[in-house]
């Protein structure tokens, strides 16, 4: 018999459980979009969104999707001709440098697979290469979401400046920002891509663009930027309906608003921590059941995985037949394995995700946990036994005061991933 008469549950990577409190900020009539509190209120959530990319310079929003704010970024800072570098691990990366080549953009990928970092070496000499910096931009995932591969952005950085290239660290931070542990400004980074429905906790329809004023002197020297992809007006209203390009999102940014309360009244140290302490027993179940069966964590080296999404390996037929059993049974929703086979291809239906990014706790986790180990027990999945006790275990040991993937600079007294 279903049980699936209670709240159900979306276990993906996006968009992702968005809290009572936003949904009731949103829960209104149309506010006034000439004066008064929604006006009124835009100043400090431009300041309180750069304090989320901890960033001290500028942000634009765009009534958008994360692809949107790919092209917005791009837009800004790259001319039609003009090379920019790819550094994949995974469809997201690729999925940039498709919107770049749209764009009249000359793009070059550097592909390192679906299960491994960018190896930064390899990295380092492809800019070495450019003796006559043609390339303009690096678009970097932090985390891509079809592997849960994180990325080393202060390394990336740092092998920017060894080679002595001017080009642009861009990095897209839709999967992470606000889940994953990163620096704007510390680590370097001249523009971030990202969106309000991941760790953000607001439903899809907001990009973000945030960039420092050595992109700002970039776009600046454009010869011409699309009126509504300009960022300059975005980042510095004249009028309130400048922050928009026209009409503006109203009730997505009453609940952005209420996010991003949620998420400093919290501390974003503590979202943080959070993150990395329900993604570690994730883990520790997912190890488990791997020790007597086909499943396996997409990412081998745990420095290196997302601490907002897990990829997952399972072998076909189990990953569509696992997911439909959850939906069906349970009314939890996993993620598909996107972009790690094609889809016409019988390896496709091997892969999945578990997203635990944004508005989760312990008893979320451990749910969804729980859910799909009735899962592989229903569908005759081989598994290891004890993956709930294991994941249990994680979360009772007294947190660590220093999370796993913090950046090794003086600057923040911590150490990176990979």
């Amino acid at each position: 018999m279903s049980q699936t008469r209670g709240r159900p549950y979306l276990a993906i990577p996006g968009p992702s459980v968005m809290p009572e409190a936003v949904l009731s900020a949103m829960h209104r009539s149309a506010p006034n979009i000439y004066e008064g509190e929604l006006v009124e209120m835009m100043p400090d959530l431009t300041a309180d969104l750069c304090r989320v990319a901890r960033t001290d310079g500028h942000v634009a929003i765009y009534i958008s999707n994360g692809h949107g704010a790919w092209e917005a970024a791009l837009a800004n800072v790259v001319a039609p001709g003009e090379r920019v570098l790819v550094p994949a691990t995974g469809r997201f990366g690729h999925g940039w440098g498709e919107i770049a080549s749209g764009l009249g953009a000359e793009v070059e990928v550097m592909d390192f697979g679906k299960r491994a970092p960018v190896d930064m070496d390899w990295f380092e000499s492809a800019l070495r290469a450019d003796k006559s910096h043609e390339i303009k931009a690096v678009l970097a995932t932090h985390v891509d979401t079809s592997t849960s591969i994180r990325n080393d952005i202060l390394a990336m950085r740092r092998a920017i400046d060894a080679a002595g290239h001017p080009a642009l660290l861009m990095v897209d931070c839709i999967a992470s920002l606000a889940c994953d542990r990163f620096e704007m400004d510390a680590w370097g980074v001249d523009v971030v891509v990202a969106a309000s429905q991941k760790g953000l906790m607001v439903p899809p329809g907001l990009g973000f663009v945030f960039f420092n004023d050595k992109a700002a002197a970039v776009r600046r020297g454009m010869e011409r930027v699309s009126r509504y992809w300009d960022w300059t007006l975005r980042a510095e209203p004249e009028m309130f309906y400048q922050y928009f390009g026209g009409t503006a999102p109203t009730h997505h940014i009453y609940g952005l608003r209420a996010s991003l309360d949620m998420i400093h009244g919290e501390g974003l140290e503590a979202v943080w921590n959070r993150h990395d302490t329900l993604a570690q027993a994730t883990w520790a179940a997912c190890e488990i059941w791997g020790q007597g069966g086909p499943l396996a964590l997409n990412v081998a080296n745990e420095a290196c995985r997302s601490r907002a999404v897990t990829s997952l390996r399972i072998g076909a037929p189990y990953g569509t037949e696992l997911r439909s059993w959850l939906q069906r049974e349970a009314e939890v929703t996993l993620g598909i394995g996107l972009g790690m086979a094609e889809p016409g291809d019988p390896a496709w239906h091997g892969f999945f995700r578990m997203g635990h990014m944004g508005h989760v706790n312990a008893h979320m986790v451990l749910g969804m946990l729980a859910s799909v180990n009735a899962g592989l027990m229903a569908l005759g999945v081989p598994h290891g036994a004890g993956a709930l006790d294991a994941a249990a275990k994680v979360l009772a040991k007294k947190e660590n005061s220093t999370p796993v993937g913090q950046p090794d600079d003086e600057a923040v007294k911590a150490k990176t991933c990979c």
